[in-house]
């Protein structure tokens, strides 16, 4: 054997025992997605499309914001939204819920459906209403009861969680906001109904 190729041959072997193994790559972690945060209105159109897959005639009667560990409904914006539809034909009423987060306990993101019901269309606290009248969204709602007392219950605790509710009043034939500021409507510090279609002040509900 020629004395380059014993040196070619020499170099090599070197070469391999001081070399490292070749590392795997190391995958990156997915990075968890941040929270979405939606306006009633935004909410209601996502729901009011996916109860429209269920019966043709759904239309809903009610919808809420819910408490989550990352939200405390500031702005009009919640991450989690509840929308409860009636099929009059079928006597059926459904809820659908719009989640825009990871958080522990919260439904999974995008729409998920609820547990049919009976729906009886003489109950005047599920009475149906045309998503026509939904003018005025949960932003501007929260805006009008901030000046009827809502920013001096912040101001005092700015912790005081914000809950927003809308229905149709039979009794005075309108669709309503109710800006709820405290963590359910019968322990709210104060809560203020708003016109849904035109956007004026109701009145102080407590």
């Amino acid at each position: 054997m020629s004395k380059l190729l014993l040196a070619v041959v020499a170099l090599l072997l070197m070469a391999g025992c001081t070399s490292e193994p070749a590392k795997p790559a190391q995958s990156e972690k997915p990075q968890p997605k941040p929270t979405d945060f939606d306006t009633g209105r935004v909410a209601m159109q996502r729901l009011y499309i996916a109860a429209r897959g269920w019966a043709r005639d759904a239309e809903p009667f009610r919808l809420e914001s819910q408490l989550a560990p990352d939200s405390k409904g500031k702005e009009g914006k919640a991450d989690i939204w509840r929308g409860s539809f009636a099929s009059p034909a079928q006597r059926s009423a459904k809820p659908y819920v719009w989640s825009g987060t990871d958080a522990a306990d919260a439904p999974s993101r995008g729409v998920s459906p609820g547990t049919e019901d009976t729906y009886s269309p003489t109950n005047s606290s599920t009475t149906v209403f045309d998503i026509a009248f939904l003018k005025v969204d949960s932003d501007k709602a929260f805006e009008i009861a901030q000046k009827h007392g809502g920013d001096k219950v912040l101001e005092k605790d700015p912790d005081t969680p914000v809950l927003y509710a809308l229905d149709w009043s039979r009794a005075t034939n309108e669709l309503i906001w109710h800006v709820i500021y405290g963590n359910s409507r019968d322990e709210a510090k104060l809560r203020v109904a708003v016109n849904a279609s035109s956007g004026d002040f109701i009145r102080v509900e407590k």
